[in-house]
């Protein structure tokens, strides 16, 4: 006896229920992942065998069965064609696909096997291009040279450069006629067979400008060439920063105009666009040497058609107050040479010294071999207090210094240096109440250590022959001491002591003032040395701590000079507006000098 039919109710729940254990079924099958494990290579090897599979693009996808096969198919020939752009060409790929908890997993295993290296370099360039410099530089640098491993990567980029080092040494229409690899799996090894014609060498044409605010005939000044010389891409290049050192452009932009280009001759052409004529600047700071304080000043770019340019500057500080104006008239010329005439006021009052004095100055600026020369003639004059003893000077006399910098990045320098050297003298006589003569130097190098750290060393030298020290200001005296000099010390508190015939004028002074202070009665030397070791980490990129020695005396003679110590630790923080140095030092081995020197410093490495 057959069982009763269900009910047409029953029916429709068996239903249901059927179609939902097959989509919970169907979920399951399709819910599938599938990833890749590779061993047998590692570091660049193993990540281009990762790059390549085509399994890695699925990992966070679902796979049925099937796709799962067709991918770990794919995928061992996949992994061996990967390396053959590292110069592997003989590499082995074996492996198999395993189910893991409804999940799969392709484990590839890839013997790379002996590379193939370069056997034979044939690079043939026509002509006289391989005696240039740039050319002969990439050719030097070609890899991978004779010998070495077949990599793809670099043997693309020493192609790209060898072209664009003939472009550069004026080869325009330089084409690679040849570029053959021939590898020999047999042999693991590959002849690179390379040629290029190059044709005439380029002269350099006439300069053409456009959108510039100054007459050709001024633009023309920068330009470091003659019409008719053989064209170098670092001509253009230099041509270009000096229109930028120039300060009167947003934009410039130096080219060749190719298109116009004919007989061998390239016009070049100069597309500029002027930079906002005036500027205004303002703001406050704080300085352990000056206190804190507000700064503004104004500068006009350009005055007239000639580009002529002027600038006002003011600073007020706790101990420094400055007022200063320039006038600069730039001169023909591609070496940047100006002329300028320019006032100074300084009031400055230290624990050293306090000083008023007023300055005018004629100077003559010029590039000389990768360095700026500044010649000119200075007039100083004013009344001084140095270590509580009263003063005043007037000095006339001539001046000249040399200063070059260069680093990978103003605003943050892992590579570079900078050096200023300065010699000036005077006669008394005519508008100079004493004969002296006066050299120094500072110096300064940076190099970074690994992506994290820093080294800094810098030094300062001087020295000073004269016929009357006490006629000599502040301002052409050695001290040491502060956040540019010996940091375990306050701002100009290393020097030679006042005479003992002096110290009682001087505690007298003391005496009717109260609020001076007779600790410090230093006067200043005629000689100075000073050096500084500093190592900077930064655990984050804006952030950074450091740890220096700093070393050195300000002295009369040789035989008065004592060496002083300052030592400590410091925080960096590469702000927007440049980086902050705190610095907090302290003397080593002084028995006089005790406690810690809080220096803060906002501003440039060079």
């Amino acid at each position: 006896m057959l069982p009763p039919a269900p009910s047409t109710g029953s029916s429709r729940a068996f239903a249901r229920g059927f179609c939902s254990l097959l989509i919970l079924a169907c979920g399951s099958a399709q819910a599938a992942r599938i990833a890749a494990q590779i061993d047998g290579v590692d570091g660049l090897l193993k990540d281009a065998v990762a790059t390549s599979v085509e399994i890695n693009q699925y990992k966070d996808r679902d796979v049925s069965d099937a796709q799962a096969r067709r991918l770990y198919e794919r995928a061992l020939a996949q992994a061996g064609k990967s390396l053959e752009a590292y110069g592997y060409f003989s590499v082995k790929v074996t492996g198999d696909l395993k189910e893991n908890g409804g999940n799969y997993v392709a484990a590839l295993h890839v013997a790379a096997g002996e590379p193939t290296r370069v056997a034979a370099l044939d690079i043939r360039i026509d002509g006289d291009a391989e005696g240039q410099a740039d050319v002969r530089k990439a050719l030097a640098h070609f890899l991978p040279a004779k010998g070495q491993p077949l990599d793809q990567a670099s043997y693309e980029k020493s192609k790209a450069t060898l072209q664009a080092a003939l472009f550069a040494d004026g080869y325009l229409d330089a084409e690679l006629v040849t570029h053959q690899v021939e590898v020999t799996r047999s042999a693991n090894s590959a002849d690179i067979h390379l040629a290029w014609k190059v044709g005439s060498r380029y002269r350099l044409g006439a300069t053409s400008f456009e959108g510039g605010q100054f007459p050709d005939a001024l633009l023309e000044r920068y330009i470091p060439w003659h019409e008719g010389d053989f064209y170098t891409q670092g001509q253009l290049l230099g041509f270009q920063q000096r229109l930028i050192d120039a300060d009167y452009f947003s934009i410039v932009q130096v080219q060749p105009d190719t298109e116009h280009a004919h007989d061998g001759i390239v016009p070049i052409k100069v597309m500029l666009a002027p930079a906002k004529r005036t500027i205004y600047t303002g703001g406050v700071f704080i300085g352990t040497d000056t206190g804190p304080g507000v700064r503004g000043g104004v500068q006009r770019r350009w005055i007239n058609s000639r580009g002529h340019k002027m600038s006002l500057d003011a600073l007020v500080a706790t101990r420094l107050k400055t007022a200063s104006a320039q006038y600069t008239i730039p001169l023909a010329g591609y070496d940047n040479h100006t002329l300028s005439f320019g006032a100074r006021y300084r009031n400055e009052n230290t624990d050293a010294a306090t000083s008023r004095t007023f300055g005018l100055a004629a100077t003559d600026s010029k590039l000389w071999n990768g360095w700026t020369r500044t010649a000119g003639l200075k007039f100083l004059t004013g009344n001084f207090k140095i270590a509580n003893i009263y003063g005043d000077s007037t000095l006339l006399y001539p001046e000249v210094s040399l200063s070059r910098k260069k680093a990978d990045d103003p605003m943050f320098v892992r590579d570079g240096w900078s050096m200023t050297m300065s010699a000036r003298a005077g006669a008394s006589g005519l508008l100079s109440d004493t004969s002296f003569a006066q050299t120094s130097a500072d110096a300064k190098w940076i190099h970074g250590l690994g992506e994290r750290s820093r080294f800094i060393a810098r030094g300062s030298l001087g020295a000073t022959w004269t016929d009357d020290f006490n006629k000599l200001p502040p301002e052409l005296r050695f001290f040491a001491g502060g956040d540019r000099s010996i940091r375990g010390y306050s701002y100009q508190t290393i020097g030679p002591p006042l005479p003992a015939d002096q110290v009682p004028i001087a505690q007298a002074q003391c005496a009717a003032f109260p609020k001076r202070t007779c600790q410090d009665l230093v006067i200043g030397g005629k000689y100075l040395a000073v050096a500084s070791a500093e190592y900077e980490y930064y655990f984050k990129p804006n952030w950074g701590i450091a740890t220096f020695v700093d070393t050195g005396d300000a002295f009369t003679s040789f035989d008065s000079y004592r060496q002083k110590i300052g030592t400590g630790i410091g925080l960096r923080w590469r702000s927007p507006v440049g980086l902050v140095r705190v610095d907090l030092g302290f003397p080593v081995h002084d028995s006089q000098n005790h406690g810690v020197e809080l220096h803060i410093v906002i501003g440039p490495d060079l």
